[in-house]
């Protein structure tokens, strides 16, 4: 007897150490990306200078004279998130709500199939899909020389974030108890009443988590977006052809060298910081609603 208890003692000490050496692994990983990112792009900053690098509004790498200011890119990804955000969200919430509370069983089943297979579908599709639809009908809706500009992005951007905003607002609203909705029915509130003003707002931590994936998700893209936005350094407008920081990273990247490489890996250091502060944001959300 003795000797099976040591053995599973033994088992679950085993697997206590696999379980922990994988967190500290994860933990490795993300030290090693900082600081492989800190280390080749911190050089550029301190060369280019701070102001010239996050507030000269001219990238020009490959000019005789090459300027290196990322205040396009910075604004131009925040500008298309926050479009993103504005077109899809709503949209997402909509949808979950209808997944969660007011769909057949069948119906919701379907939709809910068809939104994961909507997060399955790869960045360049959405972007194929974009070139060939979104911009020549925003062009020709708009009577524009070119179609591939910010709005474009908006709208690509708006439909990849919507798998992350549906299911993780799907799954708050399920998990609301029926005995908030009941007490809310027999107090004389409609259905719709009941779902969004009760409902909806008791699943609030769960949407707001749904907002930020969407936003990681949205401000993290650079295949689709580099295919419908036009890809040029610009300040953004609406229907101006634009340049993300992340597809700035990666039109550039195959051919720089010396300064230019330094500069480029000093935006990918930018783009990190974005994301983390995103993931903090994540994270103090949840534990104060849970709170």
């Amino acid at each position: 007897m003795k000797s099976i208890k040591n053995k599973v003692h033994a088992g679950e000490k085993a697997v206590k150490l696999i379980f922990t050496s994988c967190g500290f692994l994860i933990i490795g990983f993300v030290i090693l990306i900082t600081v492989f990112l800190l280390i080749n792009g911190i050089p550029a900053i301190r060369e280019i200078g701070f102001q010239d690098f996050f507030f000269n509004s001219k990238w020009a790498s490959t000019a005789a004279d090459p300027s290196y200011g990322i205040l396009p890119f910075i604004m131009s990804s925040v500008y298309g998130t926050l479009g993103a955000v504005i077109v899809g969200v709503p949209i997402g919430i909509m949808c979950a709500v209808f997944i969660a509370k007011t769909a057949p069983p069948k119906v919701a089943k379907a939709v809910s199939t068809a939104v994961d297979l909507l997060a399955g579908i790869p960045s360049v599709v959405y972007g194929l899909l974009g070139m060939i639809i979104i911009v020549p009908f925003v062009r020709d809706l708009f009577h524009l020389p070119d179609g591939a500009n910010l709005f474009s992005a908006i709208l690509v951007l708006a439909v990849m974030i919507l798998p992350s905003v549906i299911s993780v607002s799907s799954t708050a609203i399920s998990a609301v108890p029926k005995e908030y909705e009941e007490a809310s029915l027999a107090l004389g509130a409609t259905k719709t009443e009941t779902i969004f003003k009760v409902t909806v707002p008791a699943a609030k931590s769960g949407i707001v988590t749904a907002v930020v994936l969407g936003i990681g998700r949205a401000i993290g893209e650079a295949m689709a977006v580099m295919m419908v936005a036009g890809n040029v350094a610009n300040m953004p407008g609406l229907f101006k052809s634009v340049r993300f920081l992340t597809t700035a990273v990666a039109s550039e990247m195959s051919y720089s060298a010396g300064l230019q490489r330094q500069a480029l890996f000093s935006i990918a250091l930018v783009l990190f910081i974005f994301i983390t502060a995103i993931n903090f944001i994540l994270n103090v959300t949840v534990k104060r609603n849970k709170e």
